[in-house]
Parts: C-alpha cells; sequence; structure tokens
C-alpha cells in the first residue's frame, strides 16, 4: 500500500486453535493479498490497508493501519468475517479497541433487476441497473449478491459491534450469495451476473432459483466489489469448470489487444460452450464431462496439471475449480516456484457439498 496509513485499529481474537486459525488465514488470503508468515504472525498487505496478526499467549493480536476510514471499516469486517469463519463451530471471542458501528455499508449498493436470458441450457444471465457503476469497473471481481424476502421492502444490513455484518433476521432475512460479476455496461448503468442452474433434483440451489424466477423491478443489492483481480500480463494461463466460467469469459473479454491467453474450460457437454470474444489471441480448449466414463473424474486437474508443467516462469497461472483439485494445482506451481505474484488459484467449490 502506497498511501500512509491515517486511520488505525487494535482487537484481539481467542480461537480454540490460534495457531491454526493463522495457517487457515495464509491459506486463504494468499490468493486476495500479499501475505508474510514467520512462525506466530501473519501480515496482510492489501491496496486498501494491512492487518498485522500475532500470536501472543493463546491470543491473536490484530492491528489494522488503512489509508481511510472506509478502507478501515471494509478491512476490519473482512478480517472478522473470515475469522468466524475459520473458527467454524468452535468457541470464539473477537473484541475490537473500537466498537464498529451498526451503520449501512460502506460498499453497499441497491440495484434493480432490468432483465433475465439464458445464455445457454445452464447458464441464465440476470442485468441489474446501478445508480453508479463506476466501483465496479476493471479490478475486483467478485460481489455479495443480496435478495430480500418476496413481498417485503428490504431491510439491508449495517456493520455489528465485532466488525461482521449485522444482518437482518426473522421475516427480513436476506439470501445471500457470492458471484462474479460478469460484465459493466458503462453506457446503460448496468451490471451482468450469470448464474449456473444446477440440474440436480432435490438440492436446494436458492442462487440458482432466484436467477430463474428473477423479475424487472426486483429490489436487490450488491456488497463490494471485493476480490478476484483482473490478471495483468502479456501471457496467461486460465482454467476451470462452470462456476469459473463467467470469470474466465470477463478476463478473456477485457484482455488488453496481443495479450496472449490458453484456456482450458470443463462443462457438460457442447451445448455449454459459449463465445468468448477478446482482443487478445485465444487459444480455447473445452473439455466435456459427457464424455468421460461413468463415474470418472480427475480429466480437468490432470489437464491442467499438463498444461501448467509446461508454461515459463513469466505466464501468469488463473485457475479455479474444485478445492481438491485446486490444492493438487498449487502444489505442483509451488514445487515448480512459480512466482506467487504470476498467480491465482482459488477453490469455488468443494465436491459432495450442495451447490449454492
Amino acid at each position: 500500500m502506497n498511501a500512509v496509513a491515517a486511520f488505525n485499529l487494535s482487537g484481539f481474537a481467542i480461537p480454540t486453535n490460534a495457531i491454526g486459525m493463522l495457517d487457515e488465514l495464509c491459506e486463504h488470503f494468499v490468493e486476495h493479498s500479499e501475505v508474510r508468515r514467520t512462525e506466530n504472525t501473519v501480515l496482510l498487505k492489501s491496496d486498501i490497508g494491512t492487518a498485522d496478526i500475532r500470536l501472543a499467549e493463546n491470543r491473536l493480536m490484530i492491528e489494522l493501519s488503512c489509508p481511510t476510514e472506509e478502507a478501515l471499516h471494509l478491512t476490519r469486517n473482512m478480517i472478522a468475517e473470515h475469522l468466524f469463519y475459520f473458527a467454524g463451530g468452535e468457541p470464539f471471542e473477537l473484541s475490537w479497541s473500537d466498537p464498529a458501528p451498526v451503520a449501512r455499508l460502506p460498499n453497499l449498493h441497491e440495484v434493480t433487476v432490468v432483465s433475465t436470458e439464458d445464455v445457454t441450457p445452464r447458464m441464465r444471465r440476470v442485468k441489474v441497473s446501478c445508480a453508479d457503476v463506476s466501483p465496479f469497473i476493471g479490478g475486483d471481481m467478485h460481489v455479495r449478491l443480496l435478495v430480500p424476502p418476496k413481498g417485503r421492502l428490504p431491510v439491508w444490513p449495517g456493520l455489528g459491534a465485532d466488525g461482521r455484518i449485522a444482518w437482518p433476521t426473522g421475516e427480513d432475512e436476506i439470501l445471500v450469495r457470492v458471484y462474479t460479476i460478469r460484465h459493466v455496461d458503462a453506457e446503460r448503468r448496468e451490471i451482468w451476473i450469470d448464474f449456473l442452474q444446477h440440474p440436480a433434483p432435490g438440492i436446494a440451489t436458492p442462487g440458482a432459483d432466484f436467477a430463474r424466477d428473477a423479475q424487472p423491478g426486483d429490489k436487490v443489492a450488491l456488497i463490494g466489489p471485493g476480490g478476484g483481480d483482473l490478471p495483468q500480463a502479456s501471457k496467461v494461463f486460465l482454467a476451470g469448470d462452470e462456476a469459473a466460467l463467467p470469470a474466465i469469459a470477463r478476463i478473456v473479454a477485457e484482455a488488453s489487444e496481443g495479450t496472449s491467453m490458453t484456456v482450458i474450460l470443463e462443462v457438460e457437454d457442447e451445448a455449454e460452450e459459449q463465445p468468448l470474444p477478446t482482443q487478445g489471441l485465444l487459444d480455447m480448449r473445452w473439455l466435456h464431462r459427457k464424455d468421460y466414463g461413468h463415474g470418472s473424474r480427475g480429466q480437468l486437474r490432470e489437464a491442467i496439471a499438463e498444461a501448467v508443467n509446461s508454461i515459463d516462469e513469466e505466464t501468469y497461472v488463473w485457475v479455479a475449480c474444485e478445492k481438491e483439485d485446486v490444492r493438487a494445482i498449487r502444489a505442483i506451481l509451488k514445487a515448480r516456484g512459480h512466482d506467487r505474484k504470476r498467480m491465482y488459484v482459488a477453490w469455488y467449490w468443494e465436491r459432495d457439498v450442495a451447490p449454492r
């Protein structure tokens, strides 16, 4: 971070397994921030601030430094949300020297559904209008979608005292899901989000259900954007499955002229292939699961591993797919000594866990 930090905040957390939580922080934020780790400390550094987290007598002591008050609130929220998530069901306590005010989130944007359409049989697009689309142009690609209950005026969340988002409850409880911004139409002030329509019967898929049922005029909100930067490199390797297809499609679409890109995408069949227009140079390979043997899996991982082993050190590697496959690819890249600043390798879903 180049700006001088003007806003600071201290806190402490008491987890059941402090070292394990430091490990979790490193594994997650390595894809989103600069991470520096020693045995008992973690320093997370991003464009909006730094978080210095150190172990002291079974506590995690937290120091945040940010250039603006808004950035401080966002950084506190990011750290708090992840610490509670990593704690799972174990006892956990988090306190701050200055409790967060329960106020409207600084990065919450109210939007209105404009239209919906089917991009492929299993991919549905929802377009929303937004008064100010400038925060969504370039940079981070991920947002949290907030859908209020049908027939009720929206009650949007604020920040709670512990830094987490204070969500409305009871009849005002809202649906929250993370998605990728597929495209921003600055002239129309529209944001496009693509939703995978999961075919498995009997499995709850509220995010996909929203996309299927959304009507023009519906009021929803977006929190963000945050995470998933657009790669800045002359050579890029991209790979993933349908969950990553919207992100890959946007990266390809916004690549500058002359950017050389190799892409491997796994989808169900040829009907799920999409045109990927670009100003860059695109080498595209589609994998179809319908062509695999019954119960067979691992083809995408093998294809990515083979490709990664043949790239040069200047290539930016962007991979997003299933959790265990991602861990295998990370191990390969680590063994090769690939520059951490030239990769984004993140899991978008977990096998045997119901899709969202």
